[in-house]
């Protein structure tokens, strides 16, 4: 019985083989390939990247929405190879720009004198935020239930997160407020940063919001980008920070002059007054560009060397 059985099982593995090739098969001749015959695949190089990168701040996603139109204004007005790439953290954007793989970057002032001081990099034009003004602040927050903490004087001995150790209104000045106020960095509970790449403003509010840290720094206008996604009613803002210079488009050192001063001149030609520019500027959160120099900038220089972070470290 047991040989019977085998019998047919060997015969219908044989059938079906049979069916199986034949079906394959479908009638069509086998088609034969002369693999001896070759043609050059010629590639037609890429004409030379001029890499532009936002200091990512917010989500790359965001940091696309906001600058998108702006990296197609320049590829046409200035007919370079823009292209718009995207640092995961604060300090891989500072590492690229000292490789020389960010060629254009934007970023805030504290990047921008690290990258200078230790890089050569400079700074080309700045932008004008909604309310006319080319500086901006940092603000210190807390949920609004914590009855606990009033003043900047409060937050003594509270948890609080920042958003990155070379953040400007995310961590440096809010840093030399509390400095300012008598109250030093060990004088907190614990400091943390926000994790991860990208998306660094909205941690650190989504953090303060869950009540895992008693408060937090971020840059004034970082609460809008989280509207319709939380109730804002439940943040409060304890204390701004003063005014310092604003951000900065910045070249790296050795990108090629003629290049430099035609991106220059595009960031220039932009103006909200005509329709095109502010198709251009609206998204990107900004009103209008003035020319930049490096020593803008050193009232930060001198803000950082007060509360210990050298721009160089």
């Amino acid at each position: 019985m047991k040989r019977l059985s085998l019998f047919w099982i060997c015969w219908g593995c044989i059938a079906f083989a049979f069916i199986s090739l034949n079906g394959c098969d479908g009638g069509e001749p086998a088609l034969k390939i002369d693999l001896s015959e070759r043609v050059p695949l010629r590639l037609t190089p890429e004409a030379h990247v001029v890499t532009y990168a936002y200091l990512p701040q917010y989500a790359h996603t965001e940091s696309y929405r906001r600058h998108r139109r702006l990296v197609q204004y320049l590829r046409k007005a200035t007919g370079l190879n823009i292209r718009q790439i995207f640092p995961d953290t604060f300090s891989q954007f500072v590492n690229l720009v000292g490789q020389g793989k960010i060629d254009i970057g934007y970023c805030n002032p504290f990047i921008y004198i690290t990258i200078a001081d230790r890089y050569g990099a400079d700074a080309i034009a700045r932008p004008i935020e909604p309310g006319g003004n080319d500086q901006f602040r940092g603000q210190v927050i807390c949920r609004d239930d914590n009855r606990a903490i009033r003043t900047v004087a409060d937050c003594r001995g509270k948890s609080w997160i920042a958003v990155d150790p070379v953040s400007s209104g995310g961590y440096l000045y809010p840093l030399g407020l509390f400095m300012a106020h008598g109250i030093r960095a060990e004088d907190f509970s614990e400091i943390a940063f926000a994790p991860g790449p990208g998306g660094k403003q909205e941690k650190v509010v989504l953090a303060v919001y869950s009540g895992a840290y008693d408060i937090g720094t971020i840059r004034e206008g970082a609460l809008a980008v989280l509207s319709g996604r939380i109730d804002l009613d439940r943040i409060r803002v304890i204390a701004g920070t003063p005014w310092y210079p604003g951000w900065v488009y910045a070249a790296r050192a050795g990108l090629d002059a003629s290049v430099v001063q035609m991106l220059r001149k595009a960031l220039l030609a932009l103006s909200i007054s005509d329709a095109a520019g502010r198709d251009i500027l609206e998204p990107a959160h900004i009103i209008g560009i003035v020319a930049a120099h490096d020593q803008d900038f050193d009232s930060v220089r001198q803000l950082a060397a007060d509360v210990g972070l050298a721009s160089q470290q």
